[in-house]
């Protein structure tokens, strides 16, 4: 297995999910390839089986292109080398959704090209707070050392006032930022015209929610937020394959069940050790279970999810502010 660290696992924990998500909510996976789901508007779902990739969306512009994540560099010159096939235009912007590295790794590959990275602060600040610890520990990845950098490239571009707009006259595309979900930094971009949300790893179709990061109390709300205050049609997660709205509610509910199934094994005094069983620091199985609903999002990390939603409620404040420094 080409992952060698325990930090780059959990980096790469959605590789090892991707055989777990066996409901889908969109339409059938498929790993590396690129197809057209609006006109001018192509999604390229990552072989995340096989090398971890996140998924990519890329936007026609009258005159550019712009992507929507850097992947990891093997998955950036994957998309790349597909969106050659589709259109001959430069891409001019790379909106980054969030810090992790399958996210924004492949940041130098696309500013080797002259593409601009843009990104919520949040994001830059992300890194700041993880990095380059994360970074050093991913080089047992061949593409990762081959950039031979010390530490991940940060976003050129922060916005704080949102949404932040890109409209050349063609094409309106609007980058919004709901509070802290999946990251601190999560953030969408979203097509007004064709009603269509490009979301990060904040909504995924399958069991790919990493909860180490996050603010599991508050991912709902944002979830909630992005789907009332936006027209939404299409869905395009970060991992997993493009569908409808019933993406959004389903991951909301997955959330407001796994708080409730924790929430109630607190209220009745039960201990972490009650409720999630562990080997050393991993978390192997759990006496929660959440309904038949949301099997969509149910997977192997459950068992995890669970013990870090306990260990927020504990704690009354984001895991993600637990998790600095683990």
């Amino acid at each position: 297995m080409w992952m060698k660290s325990k930090r780059l696992v959990m980096f790469s924990l959605f590789a090892a999910l991707a055989g777990l998500a066996v409901f889908v909510t969109g339409t059938e996976a498929q790993p590396g390839t690129l197809k057209q789901v609006l006109p001018g508007v192509w999604f390229r779902e990552g072989e995340i089986k096989e090398m971890g990739h996140s998924n990519n969306v890329i936007i026609e512009m009258k005159d550019y292109l712009v992507v929507v994540d850097a992947n990891f560099p093997s998955g950036a010159h994957a998309v790349i080398a597909d969106m050659k096939k589709v259109s001959p235009k430069p891409v001019k912007y790379v909106f980054i959704t969030h810090h992790h590295g399958d996210h924004i790794y492949g940041i130098p590959v696309w500013t080797k090209l002259g593409a601009t990275t843009i990104a919520y602060k949040a994001v830059n600040e992300e890194l700041k707070k993880y990095e380059p610890k994360r970074w050093r520990e991913a080089q047992g990845r061949k593409d990762i050392a081959e950039l031979k950098l010390s530490s991940p490239e940060p976003v050129q571009q922060s916005f704080e006032k949102i949404p932040y707009v890109i409209d050349d006259g063609s094409r309106r595309v609007e980058f919004w930022h709901f509070g802290w979900a999946h990251t601190r930094g999560d953030s969408f971009a979203y097509l007004p015209k064709e009603q269509a949300l490009v979301t990060g790893d904040a909504i995924v179709d399958g069991a790919y929610n990493y909860t180490g990061d996050g603010h599991i109390s508050n991912w709902p709300n944002v979830i909630r937020a992005a789907r009332t205050k936006l027209k939404v049609k299409q869905v395009l997660p970060g991992h997993g394959g493009p569908g409808g709205p019933s993406m959004m509610t389903g991951q909301e509910q997955f959330f407001l069940e796994l708080l409730k199934g924790v929430k109630s094994a607190m209220a009745q005094n039960k201990k972490l050790e009650d409720i999630v069983q562990m080997q050393g620091e991993k978390a192997v199985s759990t006496s929660i279970k959440l309904p038949a609903s949301v099997n969509n999002w149910v997977g192997g990390s459950l068992p995890n999810q669970v013990k870090e939603t306990y260990e927020e409620l504990k704690a009354g404040r984001p895991h993600g502010e637990i998790a600095v420094g683990k």
